[in-house]
């Protein structure tokens, strides 16, 4: 005879339950032990026993541009709330991915190659630890401690330097030998200790991103007179590091609509912007992040504006661009960054931008941070545009949700390339971004092409990619469509205030939206994410009887995708009818398409930009 815990865990299993009815979502062991501890919940919602950790850190360093040495100290206050003692710590190193003999997905420069973090002290409650003999193996960092019981804290200290790679710029380094930079992973942190896996031990080796806890941070950064520091949080003392007039610019723009030049060409050359002492600290704070950024430099531009978010509290969220004069190209972010936000808010996920700035720093990459982003110069326009939007979006994704970047980077990247696709058309009408829907439909169903569901840690390259982006992004898209706009928005709002400022697992999304929206969609999320398969529709019979096309539509492929049929008109107009992913739900392989034109038809084509097609060549039919 089973025990309760059995039964209950092949429940799990097999996932038969009155919210999965219709068909069973996939669950590996390890996933369904958290379900089966009361962690997570099959309605989407976190369980009676959900926990998680978190920790304040009190950050304090000095940094030279110029030599790239960043040296400081890290304090810790981690506050165990999992039921488990814990009797060792793993410390998250991330600069040691330049590390001499560290593992890493791709190669960097010789002459980027470091020496790592170099721990030059470090205490548990106040009692040093011997440095020598610190469990270092590259990103990772293992402190055996005495036992933290449950519901218990500990205390960290840590002093230590590094320096800052010169180039090799993975989503941190100097952006240019005049002193510019943009820094991050730039402390020693502890790692994420959840229900599923217990300590996150993956190593960081460049391609995958982060998984980190839930913090606050009261961070302290000193840098010569004359450089300007932007960063994660709230600036605590600008009247201290800013000159008045700047400081009252900035306060200014914190309640203005309009843009608002808190540096302009002029005061670049005045050079009177910071106090002129001889070093500055600026001090930021910044509560229930996940991470912690800044940027520096004495030669950037900038421009800021605010607007309000949340109309039912008329609060305001700030939005910068700090660039580099000579980069033209972003002259017009400030524009793009302020719709993106606005968008956010009312828009797409039509959510209130959850923090008080975002600033855009002009960079050598494209990554996002909390409250940051480093974004490199770009040729065109419409560039500027979607990669602007692009990693602002990320401020909902993973940002506000938490998500596991590490494993299941489809949760942030699928977001952020949806918001992209949506929030451009807005910012700019007449750009249709389809970014990334043409290389899955060539490579659909090929050996680049793996279920989303798989670890993004089991991925490189294209397959990475596909899975990231596109797929992902698609898939949003689809059910978008299939519910409308308003019980779409009702079920993704389900989830986002169910799972914000938490760890949600794919599975709680798919059945927090199913939730949300009282529609039971696992036929779609198993198709769709779990699923090997292409997206493959053809023009099969097609009859015409009493004025009356019948156009029979054929699903070659198994990835369910929305029906788009372009008729053209023997004056060249066209017209379009769809359907949405809903009409393959029943596991048909075929779909009839009815409508009686006014007018004479030429040709019949599948055709939509959001659908992928890997076999286009029987997607046309000539009227004859």
């Amino acid at each position: 005879m089973r025990s309760p815990k059995q039964l209950l865990l092949c429940a799990l299993l097999a996932v038969s339950t009155s919210v999965f009815a219709q068909q069973p979502l996939p669950m590996p062991r390890n996933i369904a032990a958290a379900y089966q501890n009361g962690t997570r919940s099959l309605d989407g919602s976190p369980g009676e026993s959900y926990w998680q950790n978190t920790a304040d850190y009190t950050i304090k360093i000095d940094f030279d541009p110029f030599s790239r040495k960043l040296a400081g100290t890290v304090d810790i206050a981690y506050t165990n709330n999992s039921p488990d003692t814990l009797k060792q710590i793993v410390f998250k190193l991330y600069p040691n991915l330049y590390q001499k003999g560290a593992p890493r997905a791709g190669g960097i420069a010789p002459e980027d190659v470091s020496e790592g973090v170099q721990i030059e002290r470090l205490s548990v409650n106040q009692e040093p630890q011997n440095v020598q003999r610190l469990r270092v193996d590259a990103t990772n960092l293992t402190l055996r401690v005495k036992p933290i019981p449950p519901k218990q804290k500990a205390n960290f200290s840590i002093a230590y330097n590094y320096t800052l790679n010169a180039g090799s710029h993975m989503r941190t380094g100097q952006v240019d030998s005049l002193g510019s930079a943009f820094v991050a992973y730039f402390f020693p942190r502890i790692a994420v200790y959840d229900d599923v896996d217990g300590w996150n031990r993956i190593p960081y080796l460049g391609p995958q991103e982060f998984y980190n806890d839930f913090c606050s941070f009261n961070t302290e950064i000193t840098v010569p007179k004359n450089f300007v520091v932007w960063a994660t949080g709230d600036l605590k003392n600008a009247p201290e590091v800013l000159s008045r007039k700047y400081a009252k610019r900035l306060a200014d723009a914190e309640k203005k609509d309009a843009i608002v030049a808190i540096i302009d060409p002029n005061d670049l050359k005045r050079q009177d912007i910071t106090a002129q002492k001889a070093r500055n600290t600026w001090k930021f704070s910044a509560d229930n992040v996940v991470d912690f950024a800044f940027a520096t430099s004495d030669h950037y531009l900038w421009n800021s504006t605010s607007l309000v978010v949340d109309p039912k509290t008329k609060r305001r969220t700030r939005v910068d661009v700090a660039y580099n004069p000579a980069h033209h190209d972003f002259e017009e972010v400030i524009h793009f960054a302020r719709k993106t936000v606005e968008a956010m808010s009312y828009t797409f996920p039509k959510w209130p931008f959850p923090y008080s700035h975002e600033t855009v720093f002009d960079g050598l990459d494209q990554m996002e941070y909390p409250m940051m982003v480093n974004d490199n110069p770009v040729k065109t326009r419409e560039d500027a545009i979607t990669l602007t939007d692009h990693e602002i979006f990320h401020t909902m994704f993973p940002f506000y949700m938490g998500t596991n970047e590490t494993k299941y980077g489809w949760m942030d990247e699928g977001w952020a390339t949806i918001g992209e696709w949506i929030i451009s058309s807005i910012i700019e009408p007449k750009l249709v971004d389809d970014y990334g829907v043409t290389p899955y439909a060539r490579l659909a169903a090929t050996e680049a092409d793996m279920p989303i569901m798989t670890l993004s840690t089991q991925q490189n390259g294209t397959p990475f990619f596909l899975n990231s982006y596109p797929k992902p992004a698609l898939g949003y898209l689809y059910v978008k469509q299939m519910l409308g706009d308003e019980l779409f928005t009702k079920a993704l709002h389900h989830y986002i205030a169910q799972w914000n400022g938490k760890h949600p697992l794919p599975w709680d999304f798919f059945n927090a939206m199913n939730t949300g929206a009282g529609r039971n969609l696992n036929w779609f999320w198993k198709r769709w994410f779990f699923d090997e398969g292409y997206p493959d529709l053809a023009i099969g019979n097609v009859q015409q009887q009493a004025g009356q096309y019948q156009v029979t539509v054929q699903a070659k492929g198994t990835k369910p995708v929305p029906v788009e049929l372009v008729v053209t008109y023997a004056d060249n107009s066209t017209s379009h009818i769809t359907r949405n992913v809903s009409v393959w739900e029943t596991g048909n392989t075929s779909v009839q398409v009815d409508f009686k034109p006014e007018k004479a038809v030429k040709k019949l084509e599948l055709k939509g930009t959001y659908v992928p097609d890997s076999n286009p060549s029987d997607n046309v039919y000539l009227v004859k």
